[in-house]
């Protein structure tokens, strides 16, 4: 191997290592996703920091379109102690979605007429941007929570005989 693939491959490494910043797994449990689009997020320059540092968390965060716009409202990016003086951060702060004008208004036909949310379900790095995915949803009701979870126990149960049964083999 060369010297120049050796420096190749490690940047690869650590480019995929750095991809995920924060996911919102009970959206997944909480809400029926359907279409996801990936919007870009309006950040300030500590927030930046903060993220990079991985203090970022969507668990409870949602988005609202208001004046024709998306915003991710409860997204909690959690402030560095050697944050500059002159900026007062906000942890909890309204964050802007960059999104194109036609997504947009598609995301808001689909939830006047079809009674859909928007959910962010994860935040990535996408080059040196920050990227929000947000899925259209539809809140489960208690049965389909139980039936998730009955499902993931099964296949865990599954996957404990399969093994067993191929050591015993």
């Amino acid at each position: 191997m060369s010297k120049h693939s050796k420096a190749k491959a490690g940047k690869d490494k650590s480019k995929a290592a750095g991809g995920t910043i924060a996911l919102n797994k009970r959206a997944r449990f909480e809400y029926h996703l359907e279409h996801r689009i990936e919007a870009g997020l309006a950040l300030q320059g500590w927030e930046l920091k903060a993220i990079r540092a991985g203090r970022a968390n969507i668990g409870e965060a949602y988005a609202v379109i208001r004046n024709g716009e998306m915003y991710l409202f409860n997204a909690q990016i959690t402030p560095l102690i050697s944050a500059s003086t002159h900026v007062v951060p906000e942890e909890r702060r309204t964050r802007k979605l960059l999104m194109h004008r036609n997504e947009i208004d598609g995301l808001i036909g689909r939830m006047q007429r079809e009674g859909y949310t928007v959910v962010p379900t994860a935040l990535y790095w996408k080059g040196n941007k920050v990227k929000a995915e947000v899925a259209l949803a539809k809140g489960k009701k208690e049965h389909d929570k139980r039936d998730v979870s009955r499902e993931r126990d099964w296949q865990r149960e599954k996957q404990r005989a399969m093994r067993a049964h191929n050591k015993n083999a």
